[in-house]
């Protein structure tokens, strides 16, 4: 086992590891003939007129449906547009009420503010990281209108319990898989559980074309209004003629302009046939890892990978027992091990009720009467275990995974020589 200089990579010390790692995101010539193709075809949207050929956006809306088994794709700009049109989809607005995790990325909540709904931030389970199903159930309300189930890093929401908890409340689920793309649970693939799936494909994600986003459903009236909401009124023509308009003017929703352009999806359409292989990738790797880390003391790796739950590996998460570690914080740790490996080890989301990203009150949205000031305020909220959790736990991303069991052997001895150095560990400013 080697593990460099007896001293910390942060404090002077030799590095765990020096190579390269994988790199994300990834493309290949394929890549570049498809937006070549893109650049010389004259049609770079969707909203512009009919060619002979089909668009790549309404090429990647069916792949894409038919690798999650479902009829229904609508593509959309990012992911926040996604949310965005999934609640408008839902008829939710102002004055409605819809159960959001605490600990998640921004846009979880403020796609919400944005329709004039209110998020109301839920605790998450200690193991997963996910929506807990028993503090959601405490925080429903008659003002409740849907519950956004979010598959966070490397684990899944229990899913089961969720749509146990939709049937019996009457209230639908949107399930973002923005972290979960290929995952699957019991054989079916994330975001066919929900009313609606909600992916986003921006940079860090495991299917990526810098940014983008779409939902997915089986519902063909959702279908319509999703179509029309991210496309200013307009969906797909029935009948496609060269020389007309893609989109048929409808107007039965109030829509906006969220379309993917040609050039995000020709790149999603070409890298979708190598996310099976790369989420396989990814879940071998991080199963070695998990062996790998377990006997070591003072740490305790998330991942959970069997038969019935199949994860997409989007952070490989590591909590820490920090009170074993001289005072240190998990911001000293995640510096560490950054240090020692060369690769971006962060810690996971600040919790929504204080992070510094989430002020729904000064949004001029918000600026009405002060108890809708109030029912906005996030401070309004706690959330015990997602910040205990933030105090613990750190990722390593994705692209970590995709190499071999060398990489795999660097991030165990990285790990193994910060607990060995943890004295240390409070130097670190």
């Amino acid at each position: 086992m080697r593990l460099g200089s007896s001293s910390l990579a942060a404090l002077g010390g030799e590095p765990v590891r020096r190579d390269t790692w994988p790199a994300w995101p990834r493309s290949d010539r394929s890549t570049e003939e498809t937006v070549t193709k893109v650049l010389r075809s004259e049609r770079w949207t969707i909203s512009g007129p009919c060619t002979h050929d089909l668009p790549f956006e309404r090429r990647f809306a069916e792949a894409f449906a038919d690798f999650h088994g479902v009829p229904y794709c609508v593509p959309t700009v990012n992911g926040s547009s996604a949310l965005v049109i999934a609640l408008e989809a839902l008829g939710i607005g102002p004055g409605q009420e819809v159960l959001v995790p605490g600990l998640t990325w921004v846009a979880c909540a403020s796609a919400v503010t944005r329709i004039g709904a209110v998020p109301v931030l839920v605790d998450v389970d200690p193991q997963t990281l996910c929506i807990s199903a028993e503090a959601a159930k405490r925080a429903i309300t008659p003002s409740t209108s849907a519950i956004m189930l979010v598959h966070l890093y490397c684990m899944l929401a229990d899913i089961d319990q969720f749509l146990e908890l939709s049937t019996s409340a009457g209230i639908p689920l949107i399930e973002d898989c923005s972290h979960a793309h290929g995952a699957t649970w019991r054989g079916c693939k994330v975001g066919t559980f929900g009313t609606i799936g909600v992916f986003s494909m921006q940079q860090t994600k495991v299917l990526t074309s810098g940014e983008g986003g779409a939902t997915i459903t089986s519902d063909p009236e959702l279908y319509d209004r999703l179509q029309q909401l991210r496309a200013d009124g307009r969906r797909y023509s029935a009948e496609r003629i060269p020389g007309a308009p893609e989109l048929a003017l409808v107007g039965d929703v109030q829509g906006h302009n969220y379309c993917l352009s040609e050039l995000h999806a020709a790149v999603l359409l070409n890298r979708l046939p190598f996310l099976e292989h790369e989420n396989e990738t990814r879940r071998k790797n991080a199963t070695l890892l998990t062996r790998r880390l377990r006997p070591l003391e003072g740490i305790q790796p998330l991942h959970e990978t069997s038969s019935e739950i199949r994860p997409a590996l989007y952070r490989y998460c590591i909590r820490f027992d920090l009170s074993s570690l001289g005072g240190a914080s998990i911001e000293n740790v995640a510096a560490a091990l950054s240090a020692e490996l060369g690769i971006s080890v962060s810690t996971i989301y600040d919790p929504l009720n204080q992070n510094r990203l989430f002020h729904p009150g000064r949004s001029t949205r918000n600026s009405g009467s002060e108890d809708r000031r109030r029912s906005h305020d996030p401070a309004c909220f706690t959330l015990p275990v997602a910040t205990a959790a933030r105090r613990e736990v750190i990722t390593i991303p994705h692209n970590a995974l995709l190499g071999g069991l060398a990489e795999i052997e660097d991030i165990g001895n990285a790990v193994e020589k910060v607990l060995l150095c943890r004295n240390d560990l409070a130097n670190l400013s």
